[in-house]
């Protein structure tokens, strides 16, 4: 574990663990995804498994601020822990965060503060998140959606969210199983 991911997943466990156990479960289960993926990686592998570690910590009530928890986390690993910009770029904008946002009536905020990262390792975290259930078991990115929709209800704004970013949800996970080499039966 690197100097990175080794701060990442203290910091994590330290404002998740107690209070959201089972977020701490979901969040340890991306961050192994996030492991799985270093073969394609190269040099980003720290810092995809870092935000990985680190993408929902905004959902902490410590660290609730907007209600907002890509936005919440975000603002804390900058203007709290001085993280690296590009990681506070990516917790940001995890999972097409955008489109929540707007839905939120934050896509200014989240857009002015944040610009999103950098495509592959943004593609590479939509994987990460969105093949991991909410109890840290891996799933597929179609039982992952339908998940997060029964889990919210139809009409509530998450719901809508997730319906609207599912095709580039899908697309990025698609793009990143599709260079993941392939497994021996």
């Amino acid at each position: 574990m690197s100097d990175m991911t080794g701060w990442a997943s203290e910091t994590a466990r330290s404002i998740l663990e107690t209070p959201l156990p089972r977020r701490w479960a979901h969040t340890q289960g991306v961050a192994a995804q996030a492991r799985s993926l270093a073969p394609i990686m190269g040099d980003d592998a720290d810092l995809l498994e870092a935000a990985a570690w680190l993408h929902d910590i905004g959902y902490a009530p410590a660290l609730v601020v907007t209600g907002f928890h890509p936005l919440d986390g975000a603002r804390y690993l900058r203007d709290v822990l001085g993280a690296q910009d590009v990681l506070c770029r990516l917790v940001a904008h995890h999972s097409c965060a955008i489109i929540e946002a707007t839905e939120r009536g934050l896509a200014g905020e989240l857009a002015g503060e944040f610009p999103p990262g950098p495509k592959a390792l943004t593609e590479a975290l939509i994987y990460c998140d969105m093949t991991t259930g909410p109890d840290g078991t891996h799933l597929t990115v179609e039982r992952r959606l339908a998940e997060i929709h029964a889990r919210y209800g139809p009409g509530h704004l998450v719901s809508r969210a997730i319906e609207a970013a599912s095709p580039r949800l899908l697309g990025a996970v698609h793009n990143i199983a599709g260079q993941l080499p392939v497994a021996v039966v």
